[in-house]
């Protein structure tokens, strides 16, 4: 099986631990998030990995080297200019019919294979695995027509799907986005079911992680010490 990480964004969102080192490289534990990740993929059946840089490619690179010592291959490109969430896809030569992607970013226990298996019986162009995530609004919510008032609902929580940031894509998708310019995920989201191309989602209820802020990171930070042994092979530090 073939993944794409990305890992070319400047993670302004974690600052300020992304001042020294690349978002991927940032240490959950005694491990960097992308070392995690590759344990996973590999012990999911991931042998080929292509990795896109940007900001601070250096160090990332330096790090991973070919991979060998992670027991996969990894390959890089390298964004120049951003290119989004997918431009990075039309650097890279020679993806096979179906491809794991996945931000560089990811903690989770999900199974890589079983989501790759699934996509590929599936038939979609795009699967994306998702998270129910409970959305807490710390107000009171007013539903009004006209003025007049119709509802009060006292700090309402919603449910939503959230897109955990792990796809499997179809090589076609390929000609949906243009070479050499700054085109995200969502976009191509929106051009396939534009076009009537199958979406599907991948549920999943184990552990996610969100990592995104510094404030998500320092959590994740307390909680990973209880959720080692699920999220990493090996489980023990060593």
């Amino acid at each position: 099986m073939k993944a794409v990480i990305l890992a070319g964004g400047r993670g302004t969102r974690l600052y300020p631990y992304t001042v020294v080192f690349p978002k991927p490289l940032v240490p959950i534990g005694d491990k960097p998030i992308i070392e995690i990740m590759l344990q996973q993929l590999k012990r999911s059946g991931v042998g080929d990995i292509t990795i896109s840089v940007g900001h601070l490619a250096e160090l990332l690179m330096a790090f991973l080297g070919d991979g060998q010592k992670f027991g996969v291959r990894i390959e890089y490109v390298r964004e120049d200019e951003p290119l989004g969430t997918v431009g990075p896809l039309r650097l890279i030569k020679d993806l096979p019919e179906h491809f794991l992607l996945m931000n560089g970013d990811v903690l989770t226990d999900l199974d890589y294979g079983q989501l790759f298996r699934a996509h590929v019986a599936g038939a979609a162009a795009v699967s994306i695995a998702t998270y129910r995530r409970n959305v807490a609004i710390d107000l009171g919510v007013l539903v009004a027509k006209d003025g007049l008032l119709t509802e009060y609902i006292e700090k309402p929580t919603h449910i939503f799907d959230v897109s955990m940031g792990v796809y499997a894509l179809n090589r076609s998708v390929l000609e949906l986005i243009p070479a050499g310019a700054y085109f995200d995920f969502p976009m191509l989201i929106h051009t396939l079911l534009a076009r009537g191309e199958p979406v599907r989602s991948y549920p999943f209820n184990g552990i996610w992680l969100d990592i995104g802020r510094a404030a998500d990171y320092e959590e994740a930070q307390k909680t990973f010490a209880s959720l080692r042994e699920k999220i990493l092979p090996g489980g023990r530090p060593g």
